[in-house]
């Protein structure tokens, strides 16, 4: 704690050194993408893309899960998307799962999480079949954490906001897939005839 602390105060700093660019976030955010993932600490969206502040628009739960449209029942994670997409306007949004996700990984193994409630309501709750299919069929982590950014593009299509902006070509969804071990990114490439293959990008 007192190292980020430390690096809190001398921020200033860091700041003064380039006040020009930070000056200009004053008028507002313009991003490009929404980049949605996992809580993981592990898991740094600017260290990866390189994004400058401004840049990303970020939505981080467990499991980079973004629960069903509800408007009866808004959520945090709904509003995020909808104001990311609507207000904000960006093109691009990003599901980005990783390697050694833990949300994952208790489905794949079917951990008990008697003594998470609220970790396990979300995950029955908000996981989606995909998922569920997938650890049911192979312990393969990997295989099931991509199934489950490409189960989450599929459920963002469902947003009004969301569909409505793709069907008149504003608006790309991506999966991706992050090697915490390697720095590898994999993109989904879709294919028509099945499920596609993540590829490094």
């Amino acid at each position: 704690m007192q190292t980020l602390v430390e690096n809190a105060r001398s921020f200033p700093l860091r700041v003064a050194e380039r006040a020009e660019e930070f000056r200009a976030l004053e008028t507002g955010q313009c991003p490009d993408v929404l980049f949605i993932t996992c809580s993981d600490s592990r898991v740094v969206p600017s260290l990866i893309t390189g994004a400058r502040p401004g840049e990303l628009f970020e939505l981080r739960t467990a499991g980079n899960i973004v629960p069903e449209y509800r408007n009866d029942r808004p959520a945090g994670e709904t509003a995020t998307v909808e104001y990311a997409v609507r207000v904000l306007g960006v093109r691009n949004i990003v599901v980005c799962g990783h390697s050694h996700c833990g949300a994952v990984s208790a489905l794949v193994k079917g951990e008990d999480l008697s003594a998470v409630p609220a970790v396990r309501g979300w995950l029955e709750r908000a996981a989606p079949q995909a998922v569920r299919e997938a650890a049911a069929c192979s312990p393969d982590l990997a295989e099931a954490v991509q199934r489950n950014a490409v189960a989450q593009v599929q459920r963002l299509r469902a947003y009004p906001c969301v569909r409505e902006r793709v069907e008149r070509g504003e608006l790309s969804v991506h999966a991706w897939y992050y090697e915490v071990h390697t720095g590898v990114v994999r993109a989904h490439r879709p294919e028509p005839a099945g499920c596609g293959h993540f590829l490094p990008l």
